[in-house]
């Protein structure tokens, strides 16, 4: 039995357990304060801001929440410096009531390298989980902050919003025979690395204790510490937020520049990428790139020269893995990127060429969840030629996987053994396997073509998951969505 002794929590924690603990009522509760933070931002009372936020990140409730999502998460099972994990219950109810302010030192971060796309390697700082725990509380305070000040058409590391909305947003200001014709692609070089450690302390309302803790953590690698001037820590829970901080009003300080009559003038942000569509190439080189230089200045930042371009509509883009262009008739097409197709078809080959020996039924588990993914994220997309395409490439591929396995075999044999009749399709990858009772069962392949493709439902940019107004709208949104997405599971099964 759980006892509580205040709703925002003031529980006697020796006589709570882990699985004792009633998590509607919890999460409703920490909702009502992030609910009041965001009320309070919109009215500008900082103060009232700060002492919503110190009952937030000393309440148990909220202390429960933060030790929930570390230990849920994908980052669950890999340990920080310190090698310690929460997998048991004792252990998590122990992190609730360790979480606190009060003599909080936090460990330094253990450095790990992960590959770019562009075959160089980004840097990947993990916290402990004691740290991770930390960050996680005091972000239950600082989002709502994040939605009601960041941008309208800002769409990456924010609750209900998506790289789809994005990509749809895009659509929405190109398609018209009116719309701009020139786009400028912008990167942030090095985002997370070079955000000013000073400008986050002077306009991030948080504990600055507590931040610059954060902050200043330092890291390990090979054995060596190493302070952290600058930046957030890539891996960090609150950094994706402290970015979205970081770039709100950057559309805002864009659009100022132009009267409203000028609707040609557009701004999409994807966390540390975006597009800003314009009326010529002398507008957007005279007056927005400065302007941007300008913002991202006064915040550490620069623009990677490199990765930045203007480019002609006619001529398309890519952007978050689509590429967005108008053709010869007029019309605006979103199609997935010849480099992310690429990517997808160099992973899948990889996967097949390292599993030589694997059985077909665990090949096929390690295959389907890989496509079924890639093929939701582009089914917003003009798709279905790429989907068939990919579904031929997929074939060649466990084609040569076959002839390796059974290079004494002739075609009516293997044929016989890995493909079958489906409806339509003739030629069905698919494995047997036992089910109960000793029952085979079959056990397909998932066909990228069989996924539906259906327009994606944009989210209105002034939508707030925080703001008591806009209940009923995310509530009709997330129907719709769920209804758009168990229809195309359906037809795609």
């Amino acid at each position: 039995m759980t006892k509580i002794t205040k709703s925002s929590g003031a529980p006697s924690a020796c006589k709570s357990t882990w699985e004792g603990l009633k998590w509607q009522n919890i999460e409703k509760q920490v909702n009502r304060l992030q609910m009041r933070i965001a009320k309070a931002t919109r009215e500008g009372k900082k103060n009232k801001v700060k002492a919503l936020q110190w009952i937030l990140t000393h309440s148990f409730y909220g202390k429960c929440c933060a030790v929930k999502r570390v230990t849920q998460n994908k980052g669950a099972t890999t340990p920080g410096i310190d090698n310690i994990l929460w997998p048991t219950s004792k252990q998590r109810m122990n992190a609730v009531i360790s979480l606190k302010r009060r003599g909080y030192s936090p460990l330094p971060l253990k450095r790990i390298y992960i590959p770019k796309k562009n075959s160089e390697l980004r840097p990947l700082s993990i916290p402990s989980m004691i740290d991770r725990g930390m960050q996680a509380l005091y972000l239950l305070a600082l989002e709502p902050i994040a939605e009601e000040l960041a941008d309208p058409n800002s769409y990456g590391f924010r609750p209900k919003r998506s790289a789809a909305d994005a990509i749809e947003q895009c659509y929405s200001v190109l398609c018209k025979g009116y719309s701009a014709q020139w786009i400028f692609e912008g990167d942030i070089k090095s985002c997370f690395d070079r955000i000013s450690s000073k400008w986050l302390e002077e306009n991030i309302i948080m504990d600055k204790t507590i931040l610059m803790k954060f902050l200043k953590a330092g890291y390990i690698e090979k054995g060596m510490w190493y302070p952290t001037t600058d930046g957030t820590p890539q891996g960090g829970l609150i950094s994706p937020t402290l970015l979205v901080l970081t770039l709100s009003g950057f559309e805002r300080a864009i659009k100022r520049l132009f009267n409203k009559l000028n609707s040609k003038v557009n701004v999409i942000t994807y966390a540390d990428d975006f597009v800003i569509t314009g009326p010529s190439r002398e507008v957007l080189e005279i007056v927005v790139i400065p302007t941007v230089e300008k913002f991202l200045k006064e915040r550490g930042l620069i623009l990677s020269k490199e990765k930045s371009k203007i480019t002609h509509i006619e001529d398309g883009f890519d952007f978050l893995g689509f590429n967005i262009r108008k053709y010869s008739n007029g019309k605006v097409l979103t199609k997935p990127s010849k480099a992310g197709i690429k990517r997808f078809l160099m992973n899948i080959r990889q996967v097949i060429i390292n599993n030589n020996a694997a059985k077909t039924e665990n090949l096929i588990r390690m295959l389907n969840p890989k496509i079924t993914g890639w093929t939701n994220y582009y089914r917003s997309a003009v798709s279905s030629r790429v989907f068939s395409y990919i579904d031929h490439m997929i074939y060649q591929a466990l084609d040569k996987w076959i002839r390796r396995r059974h290079r004494n075999k002739g075609r009516i044999w293997t044929n016989k053994k890995y493909f079958r009749r489906k409806g339509l399709n003739n030629w069905q990858f698919f494995a047997k396997e036992k089910g109960k009772d000793n029952k085979p069962i079959l056990l397909d392949l998932r066909l990228a073509g069989n996924t539906h493709i259906k327009r994606h439902i944009k989210i209105r940019g002034e939508a707030n998951p925080y703001n008591p107004e806009y209940k009923e709208y995310f509530l009709w949104l997330s129907k719709i969505r769920s209804s758009n997405s168990s229809w195309a599971d359906k037809s795609a099964s």
